[in-house]
């Protein structure tokens, strides 16, 4: 079954390296959609330990490298032996309408760094990014 967005690589990784910040490795990163903004919707993205039934869950398989692993020596899990781990991404069923074909990434330049949703079902979408129109 193919997954209804796109979670990259670089995405998942700095997820990855969030939860390792916060020290909870339980953290997913959560996508959403609600009304507001200067076009009509917008996208917001939060953590959460927890899944909701109705989530939509996205896994993504990333490599730890060895920078990751450094000043752990807690014994939690994290990852395998082959330095891979998995991190997850939750959509609820009402925002994954809005969301489906798009990618989640994360973007680091001049301006700052942030996530960032590249939505093939936005029709217009504002200077800030995170507000949008649908067809």
């Amino acid at each position: 079954m193919s997954q209804p967005l796109i979670f990259t690589e670089h995405a998942a990784t700095k997820v990855w390296e969030l939860m390792k910040e916060d020290g909870n490795l339980n953290l997913k990163l959560r996508v959403y959609v609600t009304g507001g903004g200067c076009s009509g919707f917008q996208y917001g993205f939060t953590f959460s330990e927890e899944s909701q039934p109705d989530d939509i869950i996205i896994s993504r398989l990333i490599k730890i490298t060895d920078s990751q692993h450094e000043g752990d020596d807690e014994g939690d899990d994290e990852g395998d032996a082959s330095g891979t781990t998995t991190v997850q991404l939750l959509v609820d069923s009402l925002s994954v309408q809005y969301l489906t074909g798009a990618e989640i990434d994360y973007k680091e330049d001049i301006e700052g760094e942030q996530f960032i949703i590249r939505n093939p079902n936005a029709k217009t979408t504002c200077g800030c990014g995170s507000s949008f129109t649908v067809e």
